[in-house]
C-alpha cells in the first residue's frame, strides 16, 4: 500500500511524526508493506518553525517540499492544489492522508478527490462554530470530501453525527487523538531551550492566531492583561514571527516580566509545559497539550473546537477581554494552579496504530 501524508505546519509534523513510526513499526513485522510519501508543502518554513521539528523529532526527509508560503489563503490553497495533483499523478498512492485544519490539509485533500484517489482525515469532526476562522471552513470541507474520518474524540464523532454522515458515503471512526500518543513519547525526550533562563515559576504562553494579531485593539487588550498577570508571575512566550512582526511594526513595548523567545521545537515545547505552571494560549494543540501536563489553561479565543476541555472544567474561555483574561487568572491562582482530578479524554496513546490498522483494512 502506498500513502501520501501532506503537511505543512507545526503541529501536524508531531502528528505524523508518531503515524510514521506506527508506519514503521508495521513494517518490521508485516510482509504486507506500507510506502509513504511525504508531502511538505512550506507553509510553515523557517528554521524554528519547520526543520528544528524535522530533526529533532527523527522525521525523514520530505519527498516532496513545494515551498508554498508568505501568500493569500487563495492563492497559497490553489497553488497547493496545483503541485500536489502533479505528484498524486505521478505516484499514484492508495490513500492520501491529511491532518487537521490548514490550507494545506484542504488542498491535499481537494486534489486527491478529483483524481478519486481515498482521503484520510486524521483529528476529523472538531467544531469551533465560528466560520470566520480560515481553520474551521477548511476542517468542515475536508470533512466532507473525505473516505474515512479519524475523530479523535467522541465529542468530534457526534459533530459528525448531527451534520448527517450516516447519509454520507464515508466511514467515521473513534481513533483517539495521536497528540496523545506524540506527548506520551516525546516527553521523555525534552530538552530546555538553549540560552534560555527560566524563572523558577512561569506561564506558558504563545499567541498568533489571526483574530487576535489582525486585530490591534484585540492584540493591546491581551498583551496589556498578561503584563498585569506577569508583574505577580514572570511569563514565557516562544513568539510567532507573525505576532513579533505586528508588535515592531506597531512599537508595542512589552512589560519587563513578559519574556520572549524565539519559536521553539517540539521536545523544548515539551520541557516548558512541564515545567510551567499555567498555559495562556489562543493555540488549538497547545490547549490540549497543556491537559496531556495537568496544567490548568486559559485559551485567549472566543471559542475552541476542544469543547471537552471546557466541559470538565480544565481549560477557560476569555477571548481578548481583560477584565476576563484577570478573572481567569486569579480563580487559577486562588487554586494554587492546580488542575482538577484528571479524566483521560484523548485516548489511551495508542490512536496512530489504530489509524495505520484501519487504512490497510480498507
Amino acid at each position: 500500500m502506498k500513502i501520501i501524508t501532506v503537511i505543512g505546519a507545526r503541529p501536524q509534523f508531531v502528528k505524523a511524526a508518531v503515524v510514521s513510526n506506527a508506519i514503521d513499526d508495521h513494517n518490521k513485522i508485516s510482509k504486507n508493506i506500507i510506502e509513504e510519501i511525504i508531502v511538505h508543502t512550506g507553509q510553515h518554513f523557517d528554521e524554528n518553525m519547520s526543520k528544528i521539528f524535522f530533526d529533532q523529532m527523527k522525521i525523514r526527509k520530505p519527498d516532496y517540499n513545494l515551498d508554498i508560503h508568505s501568500l493569500s489563503h487563495g492563492a497559497m490553497t490553489g497553488q497547493m492544489m496545483s503541485k500536489i495533483e502533479e505528484i498524486l499523478l505521478k505516484e499514484k498512492p492508495d490513500w492520501l492522508l491529511v491532518y487537521g485544519d490548514t490550507n494545506s490539509t484542504l488542498a491535499g485533500a481537494l486534489a486527491a478527490k478529483k483524481l478519486h484517489i481515498k482521503v484520510a482525515h486524521v483529528e476529523a469532526g472538531l467544531r469551533s462554530f465560528n466560520d470566520r476562522m480560515p481553520e474551521e471552513i477548511n476542517r468542515i470541507l475536508t470533512d466532507r470530501i473525505s473516505d474515512i474520518l479519524f475523530c479523535p474524540t467522541q465529542k468530534a464523532v457526534d459533530n459528525l453525527q448531527k451534520e448527517g454522515y450516516a447519509n454520507i458515503n464515508s466511514k467515521v471512526e473513534l481513533s483517539g487523538d495521536v497528540m496523545k500518543d506524540a506527548a506520551m513519547h516525546y516527553s521523555q525526550f525534552a530538552q530546555k531551550p538553549e540560552g534560555v533562563k527560566l524563572p523558577d515559576s512561569f506561564i506558558l504562553s504563545t499567541i498568533h492566531r489571526a483574530e487576535n494579531t489582525d486585530n490591534l485593539d484585540s492584540l493591546k487588550s491581551i498583551f496589556s492583561s498578561l503584563g498585569k498577570i506577569a508583574d505577580d508571575m514572570p511569563i514565557v512566550i516562544p513568539l510567532h514571527p507573525r505576532t513579533s512582526k505586528i508588535l515592531a511594526q506597531n512599537n508595542l513595548e512589552l512589560d519587563k516580566n513578559i519574556i520572549c523567545i524565539e519559536p521553539v521545537g517540539y521536545l523544548e515545547m515539551v520541557y516548558l509545559l512541564d515545567k510551567c505552571k499555567l498555559v495562556m494560549t489562543d493555540s488549538g494543540g497547545l490547549q490540549k497539550e497543556a491537559y496531556f501536563f495537568k496544567k490548568p489553561c486559559i485559551t485567549l479565543r472566543e471559542e475552541t473546537e476542544w469543547v471537552e476541555l471546557l466541559d470538565n472544567g480544565y481549560n477557560t474561555i476569555v477571548g481578548s477581554n481583560a477584565e476576563q483574561i484577570l478573572l481567569a487568572y486569579n480563580t487559577i491562582k486562588t487554586s494554587n494552579y492546580n488542575l482538577i482530578e484528571k479524566r483521560e479524554l484523548y485516548g489511551d496513546g495508542k490512536s496512530s496504530n489504530f489509524i495505520i490498522e484501519n487504512l490497510l483494512k480498507n
